[in-house]
């Protein structure tokens, strides 16, 4: 079949580096949802809901952006 990958011959590193990309990628847009869900329920207006996701979604860039650089350094 044209596009089917085989993951028979997968190493447990390389299912391990799979499975966090999917599902850290899978929980920062759910967080994402959560936020938005935030800021409507509690009637926060367009406004209120920039802050929320400047407030709440600098804590997840941070995280991001620490595993990138160490992810960086870690190559050196």
């Amino acid at each position: 079949m044209v596009g089917v990958m085989d993951f028979s011959h997968l190493t447990e590193e390389q299912f391990t580096n799979i499975s966090m990309v999917i599902f850290l990628g899978g929980l920062i847009l759910f967080m994402g949802f959560i936020i938005w869900d935030l800021g409507k329920k509690s009637k926060a207006g367009k406004f209120g809901t920039f802050v929320l996701f400047l407030a709440l979604g600098t804590g997840v860039a941070g995280f991001v952006f620490k595993n990138a650089l160490v992810e960086f350094l870690l190559m050196r």
